[in-house]
């Protein structure tokens, strides 16, 4: 491959990547407005937020390939 296709390729991951975070910023922003008007305890609604930021965060208590902290406190939040 030449540098042509090279950066044709990393300019469409770029756009996909940007993409898809409009798509998850959207849907956040969706529950945000979800959580004011439900009526739900500050508590909740601060746990909810504690594991979006925790989630984006790139501190982890574990490496990054294995995702078992993120999937805890997201579950920790949904419950």
């Amino acid at each position: 491959m030449d540098t042509k296709s090279w950066l044709i390729l990393a300019a469409a991951v770029v756009v996909l990547t940007m993409g898809i975070a409009a798509v998850l910023l959207v849907r956040v922003i969706r529950a945000r407005r979800l959580l004011l008007d439900a009526g739900i305890p500050l508590r909740n609604k601060a746990l909810f937020w504690a594991a979006v930021i925790y989630t984006m965060s790139p501190v982890d208590l574990l490496p990054d390939p294995v995702y078992l902290d993120d999937i805890g406190f997201l579950l920790l939040a949904l419950r």
